[in-house]
C-alpha cells in the first residue's frame, strides 16, 4: 500500500469551547465544523485537526465508535526558516515550553501542552528526511 500522507489527526478533549480558543483562537487554525456536545474540526495546513468529546464519540452507531483516554502526541511542521519564530509566538502567547530537543544536523524541536495535557510539538521541515 502506498499512502500520500495521514490526512486526519483525532485528540479527544472535554471542552470544545477551550479547545476553540486555544486551536482557533492561540494557534490561529480555522474552524472547519463544530457540533455541540461532540466536535470541534480544525484547518492545519492541508490536513484537518479533528477534536472528539469521547463520552459522545466512544457511543457511535452511525460511524466505529472511537475514543483514547490520556496523554496524546501530535507534531506540526513547519519550516526550518519559521521554527524559532513558531517557537517564540508560543512563548509570547504565554505557552510554556516543556522540552526542546535537538536532532539529527543540528534540526530542533519544540514540546507543549494544550489545555488538556496532551503534548504537542513543533518540527521542522526535513526532520524525518
Amino acid at each position: 500500500m502506498e499512502f500520500i500522507q495521514i490526512k486526519e489527526t483525532c485528540l479527544y478533549i472535554n471542552d470544545l469551547d477551550k479547545a476553540e480558543k486555544f486551536y482557533h483562537n492561540n494557534l490561529g487554525m480555522p474552524i472547519i465544523s463544530k457540533e455541540i456536545n461532540r466536535h470541534i474540526f480544525f484547518r492545519c495546513g492541508s490536513s484537518v485537526l479533528l477534536c472528539f468529546i469521547p463520552e459522545t464519540t466512544q457511543k457511535e452507531s452511525s460511524l466505529p465508535a472511537h475514543f483514547a483516554k490520556g496523554k496524546q502526541h501530535i507534531a506540526f511542521e513547519v519550516t526550518a526558516k519559521e521554527y524559532e519564530n513558531r517557537k517564540n509566538e508560543l512563548i509570547n502567547l504565554g505557552i510554556e515550553i516543556t522540552h526542546e530537543q535537538e536532532w539529527k544536523d543540528g534540526l530542533k524541536s519544540c514540546y507543549f501542552e494544550d489545555p488538556f495535557g496532551h503534548v504537542l510539538e513543533i518540527v521542522p521541515k526535513g526532520i524525518w528526511e
